[in-house]
């Protein structure tokens, strides 16, 4: 393996580890009803884990509401039970047929707590970035060990492999900064 390829490889680790810090921030409750809230709920459908999207339609007819219809309406009573057991904080209804869910303005306080909640996500992709280049760094020292590259060759790739990580933290920072407006408007 070459240093060009360590770098790739680990690179598309970062990739995986912003979508995952993503994935996790569209999950954060803003105040506004949207599809990304409970589409990445897991629910246990006849004994399989699925997800809410795979099960039902969502749709968000206004800024308060999500209403999801699942196809199959034996589901109905799990889709509720995940969402009751999610950190959503929102008491599902329904009529039998659909589930509606009416989203609350967020408290002062909650709005809070949600920020801490997107610190300790960042954090994590953080900490996450730096595994991932302590491991490629690892590496790197082991080909120059191995003869398979020159300390310069290690230099080189370590010194890039920072400028790869710098650009994954700032594009995590700035999801944490635009969620975090988004959360704290009023």
């Amino acid at each position: 393996m070459t240093a060009r390829e360590i770098l790739h490889n680990n690179e598309e680790k970062m990739k995986k580890t912003l979508e995952s810090v993503t994935r996790e921030f569209s999950e954060v409750r803003t105040g506004r009803a949207h599809p990304g809230l409970v589409e990445g709920l897991h629910v246990d459908y006849y004994g399989t884990p699925m997800l809410v999207k795979q099960l039902a339609s969502i749709s968000v007819p206004d800024a308060h509401l999500i209403v999801i219809q699942p196809w199959d309406i034996n589901a109905i009573a799990e889709i509720e039970k995940s969402i009751m057991k999610s950190s959503l904080g929102i008491n599902p209804s329904n009529d039998g047929k659909v589930i509606r869910l009416s989203v609350p303005a967020l408290s002062k306080e909650r709005r809070e707590e949600m920020v801490k909640l997107l610190h300790k996500m960042t954090e994590e992709g953080r900490v996450s970035l730096r595994t991932i280049r302590r491991e490629a760094k690892e590496s790197l020292e082991k080909l120059e060990k191995d003869k398979a590259i020159s300390e310069d060759d290690k230099f080189r790739g370590v010194e890039e492999l920072q400028k790869i990580i710098d650009k994954y933290i700032a594009k995590i920072d700035e999801l944490l900064k635009n969620k975090e407006k988004e959360i704290l408007e009023f």
